[in-house]
């Protein structure tokens, strides 16, 4: 058989493994819709209280599911909080300790230092609560994903309780207009009045999506403000010592011209 034909042949069997495995839905590229964040832009900053907010709602919903392994709880003075509410917070959460005077482990109530305790002891216990499914961590996930806290925010607002028509969902799946494929394994996390905010902000979905997705934008980039102040301290000084420059050129080639 010739090399052109073996050639031809590959890639139809590619096409048609391709075709054969992607989900309903995945040759169409998911629509992220755009949002407006406090931190966009070059002067963008956390709106402290949506960051707040981003807590509660991680705590009351979103935790029970996913950890934030990489954010200790004294981390949370950033985003407002003084020792005393973090230290409240800590202590509702217990981890393991030791070994103690008889070389036994065992547990205490969490500390400002320690990291936020995940749902799950393991891999395999979160897979078996989750029909198999594994939720990921979140203290890096708008990082991970493209479109961060955009498409963060579309996954969590773009579940519709009826798919469309052409559509046929898996066994324990559940319909996404933005989430890869359409399907995702993962039930409806939010709802109005999922929360109840402590300052009196109204839980609606919407709300609840933005200020979840602002703190966990915060907790994969906690040094956004930094860098982007430092930015703009770099920008001036560039453009500074680009007039300087431009000043020295003149004076110094003034006698050729």
């Amino acid at each position: 058989m010739s090399t052109p034909m073996n050639k031809l042949l590959a890639a139809a069997a590619v096409a048609a493994l391709i075709g054969v495995a992607a989900p309903a839905g995945a040759s169409e590229a998911p629509e992220v819709p755009a949002q407006d964040w406090s931190f966009s832009g070059m002067f963008g900053t956390f709106d402290r209280g949506a960051l707040r907010r981003g807590l509660q709602v991680y705590r009351e919903v979103c935790a029970s599911c996913h950890s934030l392994d990489m954010v200790a709880f004294r981390n949370l003075a950033a985003i407002g909080l003084g020792p005393d509410e973090i230290q409240a917070i800590a202590e509702q959460y217990e981890v393991q300790d030791g070994p103690n005077d008889e070389g036994d482990m065992f547990m205490r109530p969490a500390k400002a230092s320690d990291y936020f305790v995940p749902p799950f002891p393991n891999e395999q216990a979160a897979r078996a609560a989750n029909n198999g499914a594994l939720p990921p961590d979140f203290s890096l996930i708008v990082k991970a994903r493209k479109g961060g806290p955009d498409y963060i925010y579309g996954v969590l607002a773009g579940y519709e309780e009826e798919p469309p028509a052409d559509v046929e969902l898996m066994e324990g799946m559940y319909y996404n207009k933005v989430f890869p494929g359409h399907q995702i394994a993962m039930p409806p996390p939010l709802a109005d009045d999922s929360v109840e905010y402590a300052d009196g902000t109204e839980a609606t979905l919407d709300q609840e999506s933005h200020d979840v997705v602002t703190f966990l934008t915060w907790a994969a980039q906690p040094e956004l403000e930094e860098r982007k102040r430092m930015g703009v301290k770099v920008l001036l000084f560039l453009i500074v010592l680009t007039a300087m420059l431009f000043a020295v050129k003149r004076k110094i080639w003034s006698d050729v011209h």
